[in-house]
């Protein structure tokens, strides 16, 4: 099961999530309790492995500044939140970074992944960053195909039963590992992954 923590501030935090064996780690860098700035995410990046994925995560702002942005930090993937258009993974596709297609299931979400040129989709709670939990049992009339991740209202209580629930390739956690809005808990790092590898 392919596990991504997201939302790290802290080198204590991407040092805990390497230690996991978490195979992504998220740094957000638009408006969120999370946010870090390019400079600190660069220094954050710099100390994570080379197998371990790290992902700049960015929503309301243009393609061409979230790849600026992602370069900026030496991310190996970029992840656009929300409702961007095929036409900015277009724009974004010669960069030397993976895409990441992360947005609610709708109705008219084309649940492919690839579909826009992405190497990974990832389905979220329509409220992102909330740890709101919503229906994941929808992903049964609409089984997303491909190298997808399961995301919104996870924690370590709860993975175990969503997995088994939405059969995801992988899953995606922030709010469900925190002690406080935007701080990381430790332990809840480590039983999270834990857990969605049970």
């Amino acid at each position: 099961m392919f596990v991504k923590l997201c939302g790290l501030r802290t080198e204590s935090d991407v040092a805990v999530a390497v230690e996991t064996g978490a195979d992504a780690v998220g740094f957000v860098l638009t408006t969120s309790p999370r946010q870090i700035d390019v400079d600190l995410a660069g220094r954050l990046v710099a100390d994570v492995p080379d197998d371990v994925l790290t992902v700049a995560v960015v929503r309301g702002i243009t393609a061409a500044e979230a790849g600026e942005m992602a370069l900026k930090t030496g991310v190996k993937a970029l992840q656009l939140h929300g409702d961007y258009p095929k036409e900015a993974f277009d724009e974004l596709a010669d960069l030397p970074f993976q895409l990441v297609r992360a947005t609610a299931l709708g109705p008219d979400t084309d649940v492919r992944t690839g579909a826009f040129g992405e190497e990974l989709l990832l389905i979220d709670s329509p409220v992102a960053g909330s740890g709101e939990q919503w229906d994941i049992t929808r992903l049964r009339e609409k089984q997303p195909e491909g190298k997808w991740v399961l995301a919104g209202g996870l924690d370590p209580e709860t993975v175990a039963t969503a997995i088994g629930v939405a059969r995801p390739w992988g899953v995606d956690v922030s709010s469900g590992i925190e002690s406080s809005r935007g701080v990381k808990d430790h332990g809840r790092m480590r039983a999270f992954v834990a857990a969605a590898r049970g």
